[in-house]
C-alpha cells in the first residue's frame, strides 16, 4: 500500500511539474506584451547591404535601440528577388522581436512570382510605411530627346528597334514601364542587367535609349547632368524635380508608380506590441533630422501607421497585379 502511494505520489508531482513548463504557454499575448523589449530586436531586409532597404533599416534601427533601450540588428537576407528574406519574416515568431524593412518588391512578388513564398494580405502587419519615392524615365544627357513627347514618337516610328533597362524584373520600374508600353501599343527591347548598378552604367555610357529607375538611384546623376529626366510616375513631383513632368501631365493618368520603404511585423504579433511599436516609430519619423537622413537617401518622408498603411498595401496589391497581368509580363518561375 505505502509503495502505492509513493508511486501515484510521484506520478501528482510529474503532472504538477509539466502543468508549470505548459503554463507559459498559455500566458495571453497581452501578459507576454508587459515587459517588452526585453531583449534583442532583429530586423529582417531581404536584399544585400548597401541598397535602399538596408540603408533605411540601419537609419530606423539607430533610432528604435536608442527608444526601446535594447540592441536593433539588421539582418541581409537576399535572394531571389527578396522572396527568401520575406518568407523567413512571415515565418519568424510574432513576439515583436523581428521586423522586417523592404521596398515595394513587398507588393510586386505576389503577383510577378508563379509561387510566391508569403501572402502580403495575409502573413505581415504593415506597420509603418517610411517613405515613398516615383520613378523616372531617363535618357544620355546627349540624347537627342528633350521630352517624354520626342521619345514616345520616336519609339512608335520605330517599333522594335530602341532598347531600355531597369534595375530589373519585380521592381516598380520595370513593372510601369512594361504597363506604359502595353497601354500605349510601344515595342522597345528590354535590355536585363543584374541590378541597377550595370544598369546605370550601360545608361551613362550611352548603350541604352531609356532607363527607367527610382529616382534616389539616379538623382545625383541627373543633378549632375550626365542623365536627362523625361518624365516621373508619381501622384507627386518629386521636390526636386519640379520642371519635370508626371505621366499625369502628358496625358497618362491611369498609370502611376512609387517605390516605398517600408516595415512589417509577422501575422499574430500582439496588438500591444504593434501599438508600442507604431507610436515609437511615427515620433522617430517626425523628427526633422530623420527626415533629411532618409530624404537624402532617395525617399520622402510619409509615416503612415498601421491603419492607413494597410489600406494602401491592399490597393497597391490588386494595381500591381493588374497591371502585370494586364502588360502581359510573365511570371517568374
Amino acid at each position: 500500500m505505502t509503495g502505492l502511494c509513493n508511486r501515484l505520489s510521484r506520478r501528482a508531482a510529474l503532472i504538477a511539474a509539466a502543468a508549470i513548463v505548459v503554463l507559459p504557454l498559455t500566458v495571453p499575448p497581452s501578459a507576454l506584451a508587459a515587459d517588452y523589449p526585453n531583449r534583442n530586436i532583429n530586423i529582417i531586409v531581404p536584399f544585400a547591404a548597401g541598397g535602399g532597404s538596408d540603408i533605411v533599416a540601419r537609419i530606423m534601427a539607430s533610432y528604435l535601440s536608442e527608444a526601446l533601450k535594447v540592441s536593433v540588428v539588421v539582418e541581409n537576407r537576399g535572394g531571389a528577388g527578396g522572396n527568401l528574406g520575406m518568407m523567413a519574416a512571415a515565418r519568424a515568431a510574432p513576439d515583436g522581436y523581428t521586423l522586417m524593412v523592404v521596398s515595394s518588391a513587398f507588393v510586386v512578388n505576389p503577383s510577378l512570382y508563379d509561387k510566391p513564398s508569403y501572402d502580403a494580405l495575409k502573413d505581415f502587419i504593415p506597420l509603418a510605411n517610411v517613405g515613398a519615392a516615383p520613378d523616372v524615365f531617363t535618357v544620355p544627357a546627349n540624347s537627342k530627346y528633350k521630352t517624354f513627347q520626342d521619345f514616345l514618337d520616336d519609339v512608335k516610328a520605330n517599333p522594335g528597334k530602341m532598347n531600355w533597362a531597369s534595375p530589373g524584373a519585380g521592381t516598380t520600374p520595370y513593372i510601369v514601364a512594361e504597363a506604359l508600353a502595353y497601354k500605349l501599343g510601344l515595342k522597345m527591347v528590354h535590355v536585363p542587367f543584374g541590378g541597377a548598378g550595370p544598369a546605370m552604367q550601360a545608361a551613362l555610357s550611352g548603350q541604352l535609349d531609356m532607363y527607367s529607375a527610382n529616382i534616389g538611384s539616379v538623382l545625383g546623376q541627373i543633378q549632375a547632368g550626365s542623365l536627362r529626366p523625361l518624365v516621373q510616375t508619381g501622384d507627386e513631383k518629386w521636390p526636386d524635380l519640379a520642371n519635370v513632368p508626371r505621366l499625369a501631365d502628358v496625358g497618362i493618368k491611369d498609370i502611376t508608380s512609387e517605390n516605398h520603404q517600408s516595415i512589417y511585423l509577422p501575422a499574430g504579433t500582439p496588438k500591444d506590441i504593434v501599438d508600442r511599436l507604431a507610436k515609437e516609430i511615427h515620433a522617430i519619423l517626425a523628427r526633422p533630422e530623420v527626415q533629411d537622413r532618409i530624404y537624402k537617401t532617395g525617399l520622402k518622408v510619409v509615416n503612415e501607421g498601421p491603419d492607413a498603411f494597410k489600406k494602401r498595401i491592399e490597393q497597391e496589391v490588386a494595381m500591381y497585379r493588374e497591371l502585370i497581368d494586364k502588360a502581359g509580363i510573365a511570371k517568374i518561375k
